[in-house]
């Protein structure tokens, strides 16, 4: 029912047309005509339709509403009302940051308020779509979150694995054993990792245990692809260190150092590949500046495809 109020408000000007219509500068209820609009269809197929609670129309009209948890002012922008967290210090021009929390504004003690809020209008369309982008982005986030246990499945180069817990593999240096079954049925994983784990196992000694040997993973995998792509930007690389940063997926140092998340394990090796080559790259050019892209491009064509695969796509949480 929700998909079809919707559908019939569209059909509905916001304003009527009629000169002559009772109480034209009157407010529109929006719960009213919604309730309008499904009459019509109930009279339209002669078939009567029972009248909604106005709760469930207001809910199914109600405009977004996104908070700060450390908001302290508000404001309706794009029909939707955005609480945000308002700061003054010492800068030249008003800002707009969307983060995970929300939306920050911060602006320089000299500027007033009403002009603060200017910017604000101005950059609506824009701040109420990277938020809603954000919020997307958290959700697919914490559906994506793992639950340790024995069964549980993992992204590791673009495929599931279903973490199997065996104690069989607890007396060898390994501790996990990736298996291959080519026999899989279609839509169910064909990976499955031996855990060398009891079945009685510890969250935390499950976590620990994967995260192990996903990061040896994805130290082999990592020296591979430099060691691919390092001769054909004509750069050596000397150190691959392993990072967990939040955002960051890897740097570059003009030394030759190179450190990569070792979360990019759980992407498909095409989305590796132009990390991998984006680092290389800046050994050759240390800044983003279109001769970097080119260098990119030389190695990897389709970067740019990628680059949006990586932003994307949700990271498994590992809390």
């Amino acid at each position: 029912m929700r998909s079809l109020l919707q559908f019939t408000l569209d059909l509905f000007d916001p304003e009527p047309k009629n000169a002559g219509f009772e109480g034209l500068n009157r407010p529109l209820d929006p719960v009213d005509i919604a309730q309008k609009a499904i009459n019509s269809i109930a009279v339209a197929h002669s078939s009567p339709v029972p009248s909604l609670p106005t709760r469930l129309l207001s809910d199914a009209i109600a405009p977004a509403v996104f908070r700060h948890p450390r908001a302290n002012r508000e404001s309706r922008l794009c029909d939707a009302l955005v609480a945000y967290e308002f700061k003054r210090g010492k800068r030249r021009t008003i800002g707009f940051v969307v983060g995970p929390d929300g939306l920050v504004v911060s602006a320089p003690k000299w500027v007033p308020l009403y002009e603060v809020e200017a910017a604000l209008r101005e950059k609506a369309a824009w701040v109420v779509k990277k938020l809603g982008e954000t919020r997307e982005r958290h959700q697919r986030m914490e559906s994506a979150r793992i639950e340790w246990k024995d069964g549980t499945i993992i992204p590791f180069l673009g495929e599931q694995v279903i973490v199997v817990l065996d104690p069989r593999h607890g007396f060898d240096a390994v501790g996990a054993v990736l298996h291959s079954d080519a026999d899989a049925l279609p839509g169910v994983p064909r990976l499955t990792l031996h855990v060398g784990l009891p079945h009685g196992a510890t969250v935390d000694q499950i976590r620990d245990s994967v995260q192990a040997w996903l990061m040896r993973q994805a130290k082999r995998v990592f020296t591979e692809r430099l060691n691919h792509y390092a001769p054909q930007l004509q750069v050596q690389w000397r150190k691959l260190s392993l990072s967990s940063a939040g955002t960051r997926w890897g740097s570059a140092n003009i030394d030759g150092s190179i450190r990569l998340n070792w979360r990019l394990i759980h992407f498909n090796q095409a989305v590796i590949d132009y990390v991998v080559a984006h680092e290389l790259s800046h050994l050759r050019v240390m800044d983003h500046s279109p001769r970097f892209w080119d260098t990119v491009r030389t190695v990897v064509p389709d970067y740019a495809e990628l680059r949006s695969q990586l932003k994307d796509e949700a990271v498994p949480k590992w809390s």
